[in-house]
């Protein structure tokens, strides 16, 4: 392969550093294939990379793509959200950052609340005044719930929490698949 395909591969890879060595190499290899199918079909490196296009924007394909692909939370995950977000210009300066704080942050909140509505809740029923649980509850003006409702509401309140916060969280990987439709577009 000549020179200049390398130099191609090698800014991809750079750009892909953040993500898994095993992603990052079988992204370089379908790639490779791309281009040695070309070249046999007659195209010279010129016309395969303009194919291809800038490795910054290709590079920011796949990861748009991988951040589609799986769901859920992970370390990976969150470090091809990096990869992705210091490739996605100035509209990702916001929008990333944000959704990526929103979204962890409202499902945390969403799993904590209840848990110490069930707390306030048994701490009431049993007596045994534990402290700081004073402190939990819902209060209205100068008025408290009595712990009852106070679980049922933040049952209710962890729901709409988890809710939002996975809504922030899908938000982010659609703004992500739309980002990367460069890839789409480039036919690979």
């Amino acid at each position: 392969m000549e020179k200049a395909l390398n130099d191609y591969l090698e800014k991809i890879e750079k750009h892909l550093k953040p993500i898994a060595v095993s992603e990052r190499v079988d992204i370089i290899k379908e790639i490779k294939s791309e281009m040695q199918e070309l070249q046999s079909n007659g195209a010279t490196t010129e016309q395969i990379i303009d194919r291809l296009g800038n490795p910054k924007d290709l590079a920011r394909a796949y990861l748009g793509d991988l951040l589609s692909k799986k769901s859920g939370l992970s370390w990976n995950r969150f470090l091809t959200v990096c990869a992705f977000y210091s490739l996605v210009g100035f509209s990702g300066l916001f929008v990333i950052p944000c959704l990526g704080i929103i979204a962890p942050s409202f499902i945390i909140c969403g799993i904590i609340t209840p848990i110490l509505g069930i707390i306030k809740l048994v701490d009431y029923l049993l007596h045994w005044n534990l402290p700081f649980v004073e402190y939990i509850g819902f209060q209205f003006g100068t008025k408290e719930i009595n712990p009852v409702p106070a679980f049922f509401l933040s049952v209710f309140t962890g729901i709409i929490l988890l809710l939002i916060g996975r809504a922030a969280w899908k938000l982010l990987v659609f703004y992500c698949k739309k980002v990367s439709k460069t890839k789409n577009d480039l036919s690979i």
